[in-house]
């Protein structure tokens, strides 16, 4: 009977899967590459249909593939965590060797599929796995840095559907690149703030003065408004084929506000129900924003 409760309870290959690539966070990457690729992409042929196809599959195998190397490299402190004590690595539903082998043939496959829709795809994508894996990941343990150099590969998904779109990366792609680049730090902040105990336990360093202080919500505010200031300067005409209407402007600017208005009362109220709050708006903000865009492009 107990063998039986065993097998019963034992979780599936397909759930083993999905936890340890995180395909939650998985999927939201690849819809800011798919983003990226409608903003970039002229005129639509039943090529770009194959095109986005591969997008999305190279996609997630590359993020797939940084979310394993990353589980197996932090396996022993994700186990002093109470959010992450039951992913597949610590709960031992997969080995860590079995877990390599899923990140070597996600890298592998993954590559090859974003070689197939250009060059310059495959290599952001391969800087992006690198980074993130060789550099962010070890440094949480070590710097609150770690947030500014993860912020690098957490930029590229949306810049990368441009360059897959267009074959080329230039001002169009640095602006979209510019704008979430700045998203990152208030997100991932507010994540640390409101994990901060649980981070503590694994000795992560995620806030930049390392605590939860007013110089900390100060650092949120500010960058923030950089990141409001990125997302509008499409409308002044200054990057290239990448425009936004004054109507559209108008909309991201208000999301904009919508989130520092959160911003800024994590300042004020200084507790993880407001830190919860901001990283909540911060995702709807990310989507919506990409939305408008979107929408602006196809619409106008």
């Amino acid at each position: 009977m107990d063998t039986l409760n065993h097998r019963i309870s034992k979780p599936s290959l397909f759930s083993t899967f999905v936890a340890i690539t995180k395909a939650r966070l998985a999927i939201s990457v690849v819809f800011s590459t798919l983003a990226g690729y409608l903003l970039g992409v002229s005129d639509w042929t039943a090529q770009n249909g194959i095109t986005l196809l591969f997008l999305i599959i190279g996609g997630y195998c590359m993020v797939g593939a940084s979310n394993v190397f990353n589980q197996i490299i932090e396996k022993d402190l994700d186990a002093l965590m109470d959010r992450t004590k039951n992913r597949p690595l610590p709960s031992g539903t997969i080995s860590k060797q079995n877990a390599f082998i899923l990140g070597v043939v996600l890298t592998v496959f993954g590559l090859a599929i974003l070689y197939y829709v250009n060059a310059k795809t495959a290599m952001f994508g391969a800087i992006s796995i690198f980074m993130y894996v060789s550099l962010y990941t070890p440094l949480k343990t070590i710097t609150p840095l770690s947030v500014f150099v993860g912020a690098f590969p957490g930029a590229i998904p949306y810049m990368l559907g441009w360059v897959a779109a267009t074959g080329h990366f230039g001002i169009e792609a640095g602006t979209l690149f510019i704008i979430q680049f700045f998203w990152q730090f208030p997100h991932f902040w507010a994540i640390g703030w409101f994990l901060y105990d649980d981070y503590k336990k694994a000795g992560f360093f995620m806030l930049p003065t390392g605590k939860k202080d007013k110089k900390t919500a100060l650092q949120t505010i500010l960058y923030t408004i950089w990141m409001i200031i990125a997302s509008v300067i499409p409308v002044f005409g200054f990057t290239g084929k990448l425009f936004l209407t004054k109507t559209s402007a108008i909309i991201v600017l208000f999301l904009g506000l919508w989130m520092l208005f959160y911003a800024f009362k994590l300042y004020r109220e200084m507790d993880v129900k407001a830190a919860r709050k901001l990283m909540i708006v911060s995702v709807l903000y990310i989507s919506l924003l990409q939305i408008v865009f979107i929408l602006d492009k196809f619409i106008r």
